[in-house]
């Protein structure tokens, strides 16, 4: 499982890293918020440690902001800010937990284990879009009740997309999210991407999987765009009463 630590304080933030990697978990580690925010959205995370203090976008906004997008990663707050007002307002943007420095590396630990096991127990492993359905939790993955085999990585790639129907996934997004230790070449999300398409899409005459020119790729319900599509715009004179075209 991976984790994300957001914290400044560099020396802490590599404390941190070395020991929940002891404990065999994979850690990426963010110095300011903006970068952890960007990670979060990007990233299958187990959990998130964050600090409340950091540069470029504070703790607080971080957390309302991933909560605001339907990201419900667990959320564990680490500061020095130890007021009731601090926490209650940290509670109240979407944190899970809390926890003050000085901190004991045993019960930060144990706390987020803890919450692991409540989101594993509370979310769904299921992301739909239209009748394309990824299992997270078995990483499987069908199309019309059709099961398609993808390999690791394209699921990776639709999972992080499934993730944001809809929306513009930059190339840079999708490859942190499937290549995250050798995320350089962009090439490499091009190839994925077409494979996938070739077996989500192609094979069942669809086209879900949108190239967005110069940008990165959107993943949508045809249906739905089908009806946007289909909406008519009125005449230039307008409708009348009854439907029809009142322009002369």
């Amino acid at each position: 499982m991976r984790i994300l630590v957001v914290e400044d304080e560099r020396e802490l933030a590599e404390t941190l890293r070395l020991g929940l990697t002891a404990e065999g978990y994979r850690v990426d580690v963010a110095h300011d918020g903006r970068e952890g925010l960007w990670k979060a959205r990007t990233g299958d995370y187990a959990a998130v440690v964050l600090d409340l203090m950091l540069p470029l976008l504070n703790g607080y906004r971080v957390c309302a902001q991933l909560r605001r997008e339907g990201i419900t990663t667990p959320v564990l707050v680490l500061t020095a800010k130890d007021g009731d007002w601090d926490q209650a307002e940290a509670l109240d943007t979407g944190a899970d937990d809390y926890v003050t420095k000085p901190f004991t590396y045993l019960v930060l630990v144990a706390r987020l284990r803890a919450l692991m096991r409540r989101a594993r127990g509370a979310a769904s492993p299921l992301l739909a879009v239209g009748d394309l359905v990824l299992d997270v939790a078995a990483r499987t993955c069908l199309r019309s009740g059709v099961a398609v085999p993808l390999t690791p990585r394209e699921f990776a790639v639709a999972e992080v997309l499934a993730r944001r129907p809809g929306e513009v996934v930059t190339k840079s997004e999708i490859l942190h999210h499937a290549w995250p230790d050798e995320a350089e070449d962009l090439n490499l999300v091009e190839v994925r991407v077409s494979a996938l398409r070739r077996k989500i899409d192609t094979a069942f005459a669809r086209q879900s999987l949108l190239t967005v020119r110069g940008v990165g790729y959107r993943l949508v319900d045809e249906r739905g765009e089908r009806e946007e599509d289909a909406v008519q715009e009125p005449p230039a004179g307008g409708w009348d009463g009854a439907g029809r075209n009142s322009g002369g």
